[in-house]
């Protein structure tokens, strides 16, 4: 039966708008997803896709941290050029969530999810068959980038199995799950790697990708609002703020290793300066910045910014001081799974406690007592010695762990609820900064915990061998018991005492490595204890006088869902 005109455009816009969203399902800000009253089961089928998005972000940086030895060696790279890979990864992802949130606001989540998560499959297919540092340079900066975009997946998934009055609860689990895959890399890489093939993780990775690309797209989003998001000075602001973020990244990530005074490092910070300085300025002066940056230069964002470096740079202890300590003293990523698989669940049990403790009108709470976690857990690894072994850490790693995952979710919301209220705008302002915060804070405490670490080592170092006389009957008498050990294939006494001395400094340098370990983890437990009180004293003061700082931005964000229900 032949259709009328008008009656194939009513079933046209029937089918183009297959469901009327009610007021309070619609989305809240341009560029995410509406939020639906979804069944039980689909509720459920979300929130397990979203953990599986956010264990797969979290596996991009995870597995190349955790397998860097490995991958070292496959590809026969020096330790400088094994760094550039990390630096890749951090350079692309420290800015491109930003411009990615203003690609959401303009074109919706469906092209957002069309584009980047295919991406991500290809990256990990490709790695499969890279066989030069070249193209595994690009392929980490082209991960960097997609895993910004999974990372937000993660926490859209997440929300749509969340009821609504627990979405904030989402918000925070959201964050959390991609945390967790730096500790289960760790787990998960050494037995993937137990026959030293490098393509069995590469492979592992393209697995997670395709199976989360399949339940993409079995399950996908709703779609969202969009908006006119981009101008044409965005691209320029862009352009200079993102390769002043890589050259810091490429700072904190290269310095401990080519070191501090190399030529490259000054100049790449000086252009830093130079790029990020007039990227703010173009800002400042815009009618409709892509950066709001009086907002950002307000108290109270650098005061948040302030906090979430300082935390990065205080749980760098557990990925640069533990790590490094337990590789000093000759354990082996194979050694450490059983360490790592009791972090991973304490890490767990952190996230799980953050939201059942979650309360938005004292976000303060957690964060101080992450802070006390941290100085108590670094300052018991500060009496580490030669014979300290994991098991003698797990108290204070667990201790680390949990508040790395407690306090990230408060953290987070804090300044999602200060810029949620005022439009669009500011929360692309507060996703770059909490970026930049969360990826220059980690890089550059690590990098500044290891000249720490390596200045500390030169000065023990000098003060044992000033000790090491070879008159001393007590050094003599070391050295040839350790040059004994060489008595089967060595004749000659002079050179098994040779010998013995090589190992006697060998041993030497061990003990020096420790003694600057001990003396990292100390000024970590110091700078926590510090961090702990300020927040503290302000937490009482608010507590005394019945503050809550962010009672304005809670009284607005519920105006805005009423209007929203409404109508």
């Amino acid at each position: 039966m032949e259709r009328s005109p008008e009656h194939r455009r009513r079933r046209g816009a029937r089918e183009a708008v297959p469901y009327e969203f009610k007021p309070h399902e619609r989305p809240l800000m341009p560029g995410s997803p509406a939020t639906p009253d979804h069944p039980l089961p689909r509720r459920i089928a979300y929130l397990v896709i979203g953990v599986l998005f956010g264990l797969t972000a979290g596996f991009a940086n995870g597995l190349l941290s955790a397998s860097s030895q490995l991958l070292q060696g496959a590809l026969g790279l020096t330790t400088v050029e094994a760094g550039w890979m990390t630096a890749a990864y951090s350079m692309t992802s420290v800015c491109t969530s930003m411009l990615l949130v203003k690609f959401r606001q303009q074109f919706g989540v469906t092209l957002f999810a069309r584009i980047f998560l295919p991406a991500f499959g290809i990256v990990c297919l490709a790695q499969l068959f890279v066989g030069s540092f070249a193209l595994e340079v690009m392929l980490r900066g082209v991960s960097g980038i997609v895993d910004s975009g999974m990372s937000s997946f993660c926490l859209f998934y997440v929300i749509q199995g969340m009821p609504a009055r627990l979405r904030l609860g989402g918000m925070v689990l959201g964050m959390g799950v991609t945390q967790l895959g730096l500790p289960l890399s760790r787990v998960i890489a050494p037995l993937l790697m137990a026959d030293g093939d490098i393509h069995r993780l590469f492979a592992f990775e393209l697995g997670l990708a395709l199976i989360a690309l399949a339940c993409a797209g079995v399950l996908p989003l709703p779609p969202s609002r969009t908006m006119q998001a981009f101008e044409p000075l965005d691209l320029l602001t862009f352009f200079l703020l993102a390769p002043g973020m890589a050259l810091l990244s490429a700072v904190f990530s290269q310095a401990r290793t080519v070191w501090w005074t190399t030529s490259w490092i000054g100049w790449a910070l000086a252009g830093a300066v130079v790029l990020v300085s007039a990227a703010l300025l173009i800002e400042h002066n815009r009618a409709n910045p892509l950066l709001n940056i009086r907002w950002l230069g307000s108290v109270e964002i650098l005061q948040f910014a302030l906090l979430a470096a300082s935390m990065r740079i205080f749980l760098a202890e557990q990925n640069f001081g533990s790590m490094g300590l337990l590789l000093t003293l000759g354990l082996v990523p194979e050694q450490l799974v059983r360490f790592y698989a009791v972090i991973t669940a304490v890490s767990v049990a952190g996230l799980v406690a953050s939201l059942i403790r979650l309360n938005p009108q004292d976000l303060l709470r957690p964060i101080v007592f992450s802070t006390f976690l941290i100085a108590v857990g670094a300052w018991m690894d500060s009496h580490a010695s030669n014979v300290t072994r994991p098991v003698n850490l797990h108290v204070s790693q667990s201790l680390i762990a949990f508040a790395s995952l407690y306090f990230m979710g408060p953290l987070m919301m804090t300044g999602m609820l200060r810029a949620m209220p005022r439009g669009p705008s500011h929360m692309v302002s507060f996703t770059a900064i909490f970026s930049i915060a969360q990826t220059i804070g980690g890089l550059g405490g690590s990098a500044l915990l290891g000249a720490l670490q390596v200045a500390r080592e030169r000065l023990h170092s000098n003060e044992l061998v000033q000790h090491l006389l070879f008159t001393d009957p007590q050094v003599a008498g070391r050295a040839a018991a350790l040059g004994g050990a060489y008595g089967r294939v060595l004749t000659d006494p002079a050179l098994r005492q040779a010998e013995g001395m090589t190992l006697l400094a060998q041993q030497v340098a061990r003990e020096a490595n420790v003694l600057a370990y001990n003396d990292v983890f100390r000024v970590i437990a110091w700078l926590a204890t510090i961090a702990c009180v300020l927040l503290f004293a302000r937490w009482l003061y608010y507590r005394i006088h019945g503050i809550n700082p962010l009672a304005g931005e809670l009284a607005a964000l519920q105006k805005l869902r009423s209007a929203q229900s409404n109508g």
